[in-house]
């Protein structure tokens, strides 16, 4: 009995260890692929593989960085400039589009905007009533007219879902009623992803 209890607490632990790497690597090179498909973009007589006579994974990596590294010098000039906002009043005057287009810039303008604020601290908040806690993300805190209209210091979080974070609720909390939290995002997503399974290590302050 004995023997058998250690060989299935081996498995579990070889499980634990082995699945997380092997899916990293899989989702890396199916990432790795796909991008290499980008090659197929250029000229048959110019791609790589024929005029090296063998094809290099990975080319078509820094064939994607090179366009978007292209595309945001190109962005970054008075040019680019005056062609993203033509390009941009153009998809504005087609309905469906211009929802899609406009949610997306917004999430990726909030995610990579240079806001030391933005989803860079970890909270509790009492959710869906009082005595009840979740984990939320502090998405930014100047909130203009909102601030404004609800009279408090309100800061605006998002509450995501587990084990899924990409949905999950925004809510515009004032300040006071959160709790501030040590652990990282990161730690905070590692959290949420494992729903609750996984926690980061904290030592109490001292007395």
């Amino acid at each position: 009995m004995k023997v058998r209890s250690h060989f299935k607490r081996w498995f579990f632990t070889g499980l634990i260890l082995l699945i997380p790497v092997l899916v990293t690597v899989y989702l890396f090179m199916a990432v790795v692929d796909r991008m290499d498909g980008m090659l197929h973009l250029i000229p048959t007589a110019y791609q790589p593989d024929q005029l090296l006579g063998f094809h290099i994974p990975g080319l078509g990596v820094l064939l994607t960085l090179l366009v978007v590294l292209l595309t945001g010098m190109a962005g970054a000039s008075f040019i680019g400039r005056w062609l993203v906002r033509l390009g941009e009043s153009i998809v504005d005057r087609i309905p469906l589009v211009r929802s899609v287009y406009g949610a997306i810039k917004n999430v990726l303008e909030t995610i990579f905007q240079d806001n030391k604020d933005a989803f860079r601290r970890v909270v509790l908040i009492e959710y869906p009533r009082p005595d009840l806690f979740v984990l939320a993300f502090v998405a930014g805190e100047d909130q203009g007219e909102i601030q404004h209209r609800t009279g408090e210091r309100v800061i605006a979080i998002f509450v995501p879902t587990t084990p899924n974070p990409t949905s999950g609720f925004l809510l515009y909390v004032p300040e006071k009623d959160t709790i501030p939290l040590d652990m990282s995002v990161e730690d905070g997503m590692k959290c949420v992803i494992s729903a609750g399974v996984i926690s980061p290590e904290w030592s109490a302050p001292a007395a």
